[in-house]
């Protein structure tokens, strides 16, 4: 197996320049920053960092970046295309995970995080391991992370890279 630095290079170079990950990434990152706005968590001395890295919230990050790639891939290549028909899955599975499965867990999750608080006051040397409750979404917050998804996919593959990306 021949190592070529000018093909781990170029594949470097089309990572970085993947119209439909950066599609992603934005609208992931835009969901994270209306969280601020959106959520009163920033109020429960979490650092920004924490904050913006978070899940759980309004509107869902995760919901927007797979439907940022699913429509992405469908104005790129056509909404009868294979690769729109996988991100489209993929976009379904992963909402319905944030709005169920991992939803419930975040519920669970409160429901120990108030049993262990019950005990460590009854018994001494008891350790204490706080649970994140806010793992998933509300289908309220999951439906405007998926409207957001789409917009910025609209707004970046219909305005924001063809000025960035000019065809060659």
């Amino acid at each position: 197996m021949n190592f070529d630095i000018f093909e781990l290079k170029n594949g470097l170079l089309d990572l970085l320049t993947n119209r439909v990950l950066i599609c992603a990434v934005f609208a992931w990152f835009a969901a994270q920053l209306l969280k601020i706005f959106t959520s009163p968590r920033h109020r429960d001395g979490l650092s920004f960092l924490r904050f913006i890295l978070g899940s759980g919230g309004m509107p869902s990050s995760h919901s927007a970046a797979v439907c940022a790639t699913c429509f992405s891939c469908g104005i790129l290549y056509g909404f009868n295309d294979p690769l729109f028909a996988i991100s489209a899955v993929l976009a379904a599975v992963v909402m319905r995970d944030a709005a169920g499965v991992r939803r419930e867990s975040g519920k669970q999750a409160a429901v120990i995080n108030q049993v262990t608080r019950e005990l460590s006051k009854k018994r001494q040397n008891f350790d204490i391991d706080t649970l994140s409750e806010l793992l998933g979404h509300t289908p309220l917050q999951v439906l405007f992370g998926a409207l957001l998804g789409m917009a910025m996919a609209f707004f970046c593959q219909g305005f924001l890279f063809p000025i960035i990306f000019p065809a060659a």
